[in-house]
C-alpha cells in the first residue's frame, strides 16, 4: 500500500511539472512592449547648458511578457532626421535598468554639438526611450524634444592632435601630433606649420571629432587653409571659450649669464623640440670659481619670453639630480634669477642642448648631453 501512495505522489509531482514546463513554453522570454508614455522633461523644454547642473528624463515602465526585467536606452535625434538613425544612444540609470536618467548638462552638450548646434547658440533635439531584453528592442513610437542653448566653447576631449598637409607629420591621421594638456580646458603645442591645411581632431585613429580655426575662433568639423608666414608656431587652444591663439617662435637662445651674452641659438627640430649640437661651452672664470648660470630667451611674434628655473637660484647638478631639475618655466629677463647652472662636466667641452616642449615629457624641459 506504502508503495502505491508512493507511486501516486510521485506520478503528480511529475504532471505539475510537466504542465509548469509547457506554461513556460508559451512565453517568449525576450518580448517587451514599447515605451507609450514620456513623463519629463516637459515637451519643447528650454535648457541653457551654460550652468552646472542635469537632466532628468523620465517615463512609464514597459511591460515584458516573462514579467522579468526590462531595459531601457535614452535615443537622441537631431530635429526632423529619422527616428531609426539617433544621433547618440545611452542606457538608463543603473546600468539601463531604471525608468530614468540622469544626463549631465556636459553630456548633453556633446550631443548637441553632433547635432551640428554651434556654440551661443539655440538648437533642437528629439528624445526617445527603447526597451528591451538586450535584443528584440522595442522602438517607441512616441517622442519628445528639448530646446537646448549651447555656452561658449566647447567640451573638452580627453586629447587633441594637429594633422593635415600643412602639418608637420602631414595628412596621416596616425602620424597626428599630440598636443600638451595645459589645464582643465586648455591645449598647448609647438610646431611648425606650411602650405597646405591643418585641422585638430580628437583622436589619431578611427572618426575623431574635428575642428578648424575662423580668425581667433574654434569652430566644429572641417579644416583650416594656413596662409601665414611659414615657421614654427605655439598654438593655444581653450575648450571652454572656443578660442585659438597663434604666435610665431622666431628664435631661441642660451643666454649665458655670466657674459651677459648669448652663447648660440637652438635650431627647430621638430615636434616642439629645438637642439644645439656639438657646442664648445667655457664657464666664465671668476675670483670666487667658475660661473656656469644660464637660461633660455624665445624671440616670438608676441615679443621675448624667457624660460628658466622654478628655483630663484641652484646648486650644480650632478648624477644625483632629480630630473625635475631642469624643467623649464616662464620667468623674468632678470640677468642671474632663476637661471640654471651646468654639471661640471658641461666645462671646456663639446655639448648638445636640446629644448622639449611637447606632450612626450610631464613638464617642458631640457637636456644638456656632454659629447666628449
Amino acid at each position: 500500500m506504502k508503495n502505491i501512495l508512493n507511486y501516486i505522489v510521485f506520478f503528480m509531482a511529475a504532471i505539475v511539472l510537466v504542465g509548469c514546463d509547457s506554461d513556460d513554453d508559451s512565453l517568449d522570454h525576450t518580448t517587451v512592449s514599447p515605451v507609450n508614455a514620456l513623463y519629463s522633461p516637459q515637451d519643447n523644454a528650454y535648457f541653457n547648458l551654460g550652468a552646472q547642473s542635469t537632466v532628468n528624463f523620465e517615463w512609464e515602465a514597459a511591460k515584458a511578457e516573462d514579467n522579468g526585467v526590462v531595459l531601457y536606452d535614452v535615443a537622441f535625434f537631431q530635429e526632423g532626421s529619422d527616428l531609426s538613425e539617433p544621433l547618440y544612444v545611452m542606457p538608463s540609470d543603473g546600468k539601463g535598468l531604471q525608468r530614468t536618467l540622469t544626463l549631465p548638462f556636459a553630456d548633453l552638450n556633446r550631443i548637441a554639438t553632433m547635432a551640428g548646434i554651434q556654440p551661443e547658440s539655440i538648437g533642437t533635439l528629439q528624445w526617445t526611450v527603447w526597451s528591451s531584453k538586450g535584443i528584440n528592442v522595442q522602438k517607441s513610437e512616441i517622442y519628445r524634444t528639448i530646446e537646448v542653448e549651447r555656452p561658449g566653447g566647447f567640451p573638452t576631449p580627453d586629447e587633441l592632435y594637429i594633422t593635415g598637409s600643412g602639418t608637420e607629420a602631414g595628412e596621416d591621421l596616425g602620424s597626428a601630433l599630440a598636443f600638451k594638456k595645459t589645464g582643465a580646458d586648455t591645449y598647448e603645442i609647438y610646431t611648425s606649420l606650411s602650405a597646405g591645411d591643418y585641422q585638430f581632431v580628437t583622436r589619431n585613429s578611427g572618426d575623431p571629432e574635428t575642428y578648424y580655426v575662423e580668425g581667433s575662433d574654434l569652430k566644429a568639423g572641417g579644416s583650416t587653409n594656413f596662409s601665414g608666414t611659414e615657421g614654427v608656431y605655439r598654438i593655444r587652444v581653450d575648450f571652454s571659450d572656443g578660442s585659438v591663439s597663434m604666435t610665431m617662435v622666431e628664435k631661441v637662445e642660451l643666454y649665458f649669464s655670466p657674459n651677459d651674452e648669448y652663447l648660440f641659438e637652438l635650431p627647430y627640430n621638430g615636434n616642439g623640440t629645438w637642439m644645439a649640437e656639438e657646442k664648445n661651452i667655457v664657464f666664465r672664470q671668476e675670483d670666487w670659481g667658475r660661473d656656469e648660470r644660464y637660461k633660455f630667451k624665445f624671440t616670438t611674434s608676441d615679443g621675448e619670453e624667457w624660460f628658466g628655473s622654478v628655483n630663484a637660484d641652484n646648486q650644480r647638478p650632478n648624477a644625483d639630480t632629480a630630473p625635475a631639475y631642469w624643467n623649464m618655466v616662464p620667468v623674468t629677463n632678470d640677468r642671474w634669477a632663476n637661471t640654471f647652472k651646468f654639471a661640471t662636466e658641461v666645462d671646456e667641452n663639446i655639448n648638445n642642448v636640446e629644448i622639449i616642449f611637447n606632450s612626450t615629457v610631464p613638464e617642458y624641459t631640457h637636456v644638456i648631453t656632454v659629447l666628449d
